[in-house]
């Protein structure tokens, strides 16, 4: 018989889509800006460096995330498929954070690409108030802006992610 799986650490990234052009035909096909992509493949690249590789990827359908989430995964070297949700696109927190908990139990590491206020407010609501000061106060003062993004430690299952589930261990932007 196997052994039931252990209650491992997880590592939940919640990030902003980078900056965008200001115009489409519509808000959905609003395309990454150049600064966009320079900053999506900054934070990439210091995902990697912190040796973060994600199992998988919640990503809002919009073009912008869907470019977003392309520059991370090429900057950062991951081969994951991203799973596109219209319904992130038009989510709340309580929205984002219900599809966060119908993540498979296996995974490890997910990243959520999304959008503002949602991202900003789901953060803020999984923080616990106790993770590294400084990285608590950038996303208490800053917010997420674009290519912003909050890294938490969580020793919960996704379908128990709540508010203050989550411990805050980075605050990051992309500023190319």
């Amino acid at each position: 018989m196997q052994e039931p799986r252990s209650e491992a650490p997880r590592r939940l990234v919640v990030m902003r889509h980078a900056k965008a052009v200001a115009t489409a035909p519509t808000d959905h096909e609003r395309a990454l800006a150049d600064r966009g992509h320079a900053d999506a493949t900054s934070v990439g690249r210091w995902l990697r460096d912190e040796g973060i590789e994600p199992d998988a990827a919640l990503v809002s359908d919009a073009m912008r995330t869907r470019q977003t989430w392309e520059q991370l995964a090429l900057a950062a070297a991951w081969d994951v498929a991203a799973e596109l949700s219209a319904a992130l696109y038009a989510a709340g927190p309580d929205s984002a954070l219900d599809l966060i908990r119908e993540v498979d139990p296996d995974v490890r590491t997910l990243v959520v690409v999304g959008h503002n206020p949602t991202m900003a407010y789901l953060a803020e609501l999984i923080d616990d108030g106790d993770g590294d000061v400084e990285a608590t106060t950038n996303l208490l003062t800053r917010g997420l802006p674009t290519s912003g993004l909050a890294l938490f430690g969580l020793e919960v299952e996704w379908r128990d992610l709540g508010p203050g589930a989550g411990r805050l261990h980075a605050f990051r932007t992309g500023e190319a």
